[in-house]
């Protein structure tokens, strides 16, 4: 039975391939290119919460991508079951909705979020870096093809990606500063045009946060089903490796104002630590946030072109509200603390030392003490002197940084800056 949900509109690629013969859908095709590229298996070795590689059971980008893929999956399931505004051939497709999740974070840098700021504050001159932004550039220009043509992705799934819409000059223009985060490059107005069906948005949708709320229905599946998981999975992360115990929590409570009496969530995540059934308790948690998403109708300037800007999600306030508890508790007391900032502040320093070296032998064209040493595998130093801008050859540089492991970052550290690191038969790629 077709799904009426998706017209050819959604299904097209800017190629204006359309496979015939293969026995998937367009979405499933999307999300298997996904699942057989580097930048997705590099994921197992990029950090979550705690650095990869410290033990085997903490959570990678990777192993959160997966459950962010469950979740949304499940999402998909519960909104057909539950929702009057779907039908049997009329539903939001799970596999795109998988594609959608497995690939949120496939931009993400080394070493968290610290990596990604340390990256922004390095291409300050160069149009700034930005993860979502990084997942786009690899979707559509890096990664799957030879000649590093980008996948070809579907619209739907190109626009479910695309958890943000605002260029970096517009958000610098309008701000009058370089923006943080939460931008796309200005080189994929292109992409983003394309995704939008070459319509333009109207005014009142502004660059920043007004604009970064028009998403498709896929898209904020994916951000429930990612919220989901930040505010729940790493909170469990956090209470075995011993940074959230009962007597933290209580003090933050405390200090935050927020309640533990009975029935409240503060109390049952601390009966859950003191009982020790975290996972049991973060396994119904789930489920109750699940159970939390309904479909409300929306009209805007592309409901009448596709389905997908036709249905809007909407989370139960009691649930989204609990949702950012747990967020906050995990920011303030885990994310904050001193060990965690103290490991960020150690990769941000071998990703600046990466930086500050590569820009100056392959950006600006300098000599390092008055020589021309190869520093990067021939493929991509060959592509990055090949650039016709700085811009570009930053850009480039960049892509590199970013496509590291954080194992992979920090003995390429060690290699060109420890002396007693490394030997002849280390291979740079």
């Amino acid at each position: 039975m077709q799904n009426r949900f998706y017209q050819v509109f959604d299904t097209e690629r800017a190629s204006g391939y359309c496979p015939e013969g293969d026995f998937r859908s367009p979405f499933q095709i999307d999300r298997d290119r996904v699942l057989h590229t580097p930048a997705f298996r590099r994921l197992q070795s990029k950090t979550q919460v705690f650095w990869s590689g410290e033990y085997d059971f903490y959570r990678t980008r990777l192993t959160h991508s997966l459950e962010v893929a469950q979740i949304g999956k499940s999402i998909c399931h519960w909104l057909k079951y539950s929702s009057d505004l779907l039908h049997d051939d009329f539903f939001v497709d799970e596999d795109l909705v998988e594609a959608i999740c497995l690939s949120h974070d496939l931009g993400h840098p080394p070493f968290g979020h610290a990596g990604e700021r340390s990256l922004n504050h390095f291409m300050a001159e160069y149009g700034g870096f930005e993860g979502n932004a990084q997942t786009l550039r690899l979707l559509t220009e890096r990664i799957f093809s030879q000649t590093r043509k980008g996948m070809d992705p579907s619209r739907a799934f190109l626009d479910g990606v695309l958890k943000y819409k605002s260029l970096w000059s517009e958000l610098k223009t309008t701000t009058g500063k370089l923006p943080k985060n939460h931008f796309l490059y200005d080189a994929q107005e292109k992409h983003l045009n394309w995704a939008m069906g070459e319509n333009d948005f109207p005014a009142e949708l502004v660059p920043g946060q007004v604009r970064d709320g028009f998403k498709s229905i896929e898209c904020q599946i994916m951000d429930w089903a990612d919220d989901t998981a930040y505010s729940l999975n790493d909170l469990a992360d956090s209470v075995k490796a011993g940074f959230l115990t009962v007597e933290r929590i209580e003090r933050w409570a405390e200090k935050k104002g927020h309640g533990i009496e009975e029935g409240s969530p503060l109390r049952s995540l601390l009966k859950a630590i003191r009982g020790q059934r975290i996972e049991p308790f973060v396994g119904k948690q789930i489920g109750r946030f699940i159970k939390a998403a309904h479909l409300v109708t929306a009209t805007n300037f592309l409901s009448a072109t596709s389905h997908r800007y036709s249905l809007e999600l909407v989370v139960d306030d009691e649930v989204r509200a609990e949702s950012e508890l747990f967020k906050d508790l995990a920011y303030e007391v885990v994310f904050l603390s001193p060990q965690l900032k103290q490991l960020e502040h150690k990769g941000s320093y071998m990703l600046r030392r990466l930086w500050e070296v590569l820009e100056k032998r392959y950006v600006l064209g300098e000599t390092i003490d008055g020589q021309d040493f190869k520093l990067l595998p021939e493929a991509d130093a060959a592509e990055i002197e090949a650039a016709e801008s700085s811009e570009e050859r930053a850009r480039l540089v960049c892509d590199f940084l970013a496509g590291m492991t954080d194992g992979y970052a920090a003995r390429t550290f060690r290699r060109l800056f420890e002396p007693g690191f490394g030997s002849i038969g280390d291979l740079v790629g």
